[in-house]
Parts: C-alpha cells; structure tokens; sequence
C-alpha cells in the first residue's frame, strides 16, 4: 500500500532509512542498505499533469530503494512501475491539488544517474564525471543514455520536436512559459552547479552541508511558505569494505539544524523522537482526503522549533546554541572521518545506537 495506490509486493526488499514528509508512505530522499541513495525534486512540463491518484513521486523513491540493489537497478524500478501505473494525486497535505511530476537523483559506490519524468515518458542520463545537481527543472539535453521507448515519438507528434536532427529532452518538453516556481528554480539551479563547481575535486560531506545552508542562493529555504523542511548527505565509498554512512538532520532550516550520521547497520537502534505520531482517523487516509490538519511534529522537531525561536528572541543565547550545536555536528563528522579512514573500528552494536545517541545528545542541549 503506497500513499494512494497499491501495487504487486515483490519477494525481497532491502533495508532503507527515509526522510518523508509525515503524512505520506514514501520519501522525498533516503538510502538503502546496498548504499543506494535516491532523492526526487518536483517539476512541470508539456504533458500535463492529473489530479487522478496514481504513484507520488515519492512513493518511487521508497520503492526504488526497497527494490532496487544499485542505482541502475533503482531507475529501471522507477521507469517500469511509471509505465505501469503512472505518477500523479495531490503531492501536499491540503485540500486544494498541488501536483508535479518528478525528477530523480540516483547514486551508488560506484555509478551515478539523472532521470527525468513526463508523465509516464522519461529520460536518463548517467554522470559518468564531475557533480551533477537538480532543481525543479528538465535538465537533460541532447545526452540521453537511456530513455523510454515511445519517448521521441510521443515529441515528434504533439510537434515539440521535428523529427530531424538532433533531440533535446529538455527543449522538447519544458514548458514554454513555466510557472513561477520553475523560474525561480531557474537561478537556484545555477547557483548549485556554481557552488559544486568551485569545489570541484574535493567535495566532502562538509562541502555539500555548506551548500545545503546557502541562503543566498535559495537552496535553503527558511520562509513560511517553502522551507527546507529535512536534507540529507551520504558518503558511498568506491571501497566496498567501507560502510556508506548518511548524515540527516530530521529537523527543518540545515542552516540551524544539526547533520547526525548514520550507519545503516543490522539492529539499527528505533529513534522515536524523530518518528512522527499516528492517527487512528488520519485525514490523509479517509475520503475525501485533508478535510482537518493534525499537528505531525515529532518531539525533535517541536524542540528544535522552540530553540529557534529562542535564537530569534534572544540572539546573544541563541548564538551560543547554535555555536553548541556545531560542535556537535563537527564530533560526528570526525567520528565518521575516522570510521571512513579506518583509523577506529567500531563495535556492530556501537554503529547500530549511534544515530539514536546523536539525536539524544541534540536533545539535551534544547531542554
């Protein structure tokens, strides 16, 4: 059972850790125990999108990493359960349809893809040097590696392709005039490939968390309306004897969030601060859907809003918070250095509790 649809089960799935919005079944980013990490951004395009209830785009990201061993693996998930049973239904918890279509990122130890979707038509490139960032925006040009099979044919008869020369996705299938989300996404699209850029060479986990915070660029988000509401950052080893190790700050704002690392372990210690409450009567759940609004906050969520508002009411305290938490973030990014490097060996059972000790340790500094 998936947000709104069902589907066939399959014999295996693997482990996954999730970063989801509350009310759905799937994720927006996570990671699987293959080291496969998938991550999904909305988009807009010339085949329009449908209030029908189908699979969310986040729904395939869950299961692209259930089923799914590597990032190839992943895709041809995605692709094959899109041409089956289609994407679409309202992607926000609210009366009113906000619905999108879907772009993916989709990564393992040892190869990297681009996949992006038009309805039940999509396009996939593979990264095969460099970084690579998406942004609610068609990105793949004229370098398609893979594609769905009906997908030139499908530009070529609504007249957004000619049929001669060369075919850009891209161009074929962005929307004229886009609306003002895209537009906007426009710039901060740049400002990500700039910002990777720069770095070009020796990108670390802390390159890609400070990215995450840049305000500047709009690619964290703080305001009411769009805000950053968990990020994520995984480190795959090429070295199969080295563990993947993620880092999630389960909480909104990475600018003053904390990144905790997790190894995704055999007994994973439970964290129930960080999983929201259930309803018996969910109104994502009943039909109609959302007629009512229930408070979905896990406990490190309500704490971290009340330190935030903190750092706003009295900025000298606040400061001192957020230089606390820092540090907290920089242990962990040094334990994990260390683990990487092979410098310490952890116990099994070490590995299994330590996203539960990070998230306690945050904790206490908001009591």
């Amino acid at each position: 059972q998936c947000t709104y649809l069902e589907i066939d089960q399959v014999e295996h799935t693997h482990a996954v850790v999730l970063s989801r919005p509350a009310w759905l079944w799937g994720a927006e980013m996570g990671a699987n125990d293959c080291g496969v990490c998938v991550g999904n951004e909305g988009v807009w395009s010339r085949e329009p999108v449908g209030e029908d209830e189908a699979l969310l785009g986040m729904d395939l990201v869950r299961l692209a990493l259930e089923r799914g061993s590597s990032a190839r693996e992943a895709l041809d998930v995605i692709t094959t359960l899109l041409e089956r049973h289609g994407q679409g239904g309202n992607c926000k918890e609210q009366p009113e349809p906000f619905v999108y279509h879907n772009t993916f990122l989709l990564a393992d130890r040892t190869e990297a893809w681009v996949l992006e979707t038009a309805g039940r038509y999509w396009a996939a490139q593979q990264i095969r040097e460099g970084s690579h960032n998406i942004s609610n925006q068609l990105s793949i040009g004229s370098d398609i590696t893979a594609e769905h099979p009906g997908l030139r044919e499908r530009a070529r008869s609504q007249g957004w392709w000619s049929g001669d020369g060369e075919f850009n996705f891209a161009q074929a299938f962005s929307l004229e005039r886009q609306p003002p989300r895209m537009e906007a996404a426009k710039a901060r699209l740049q400002a990500g490939r700039e910002l990777l850029r720069r770095h070009e060479g020796h990108i670390t986990a802390e390159t890609l968390m400070s990215i995450l915070r840049d305000k500047a660029s709009g690619i964290c988000a703080d305001s009411e309306g769009i805000r950053t509401a968990g990020s994520m950052v995984s480190v795959l080893p090429r070295d199969p004897a080295r563990p993947c190790v993620h880092f999630f700050t389960a909480t909104p704002d990475p600018s003053r969030s904390v990144f905790k690392p997790l190894v995704l372990v055999a007994g994973l210690r439970a964290v129930p601060q960080v999983r929201s409450p259930t309803f018996p009567q969910d109104p994502a759940r009943q039909v109609p859907r959302f007629r009512r609004s229930v408070d979905r906050r896990h406990e490190l969520y309500r704490r971290h809003q009340a330190a935030l508002e903190l750092m706003e009411r009295e900025p000298e305290r606040g400061q001192q918070l957020l230089q606390t938490l820092q540090e907290l973030e920089q242990q962990g990014l040094q334990g994990m250095k260390e683990l990487l490097e092979g410098t310490v060996s952890p116990c099994p059972e070490e590995l299994a509790d330590l996203f539960f000790d990070c998230v306690e340790a945050e904790m206490k500094f908001y009591t």
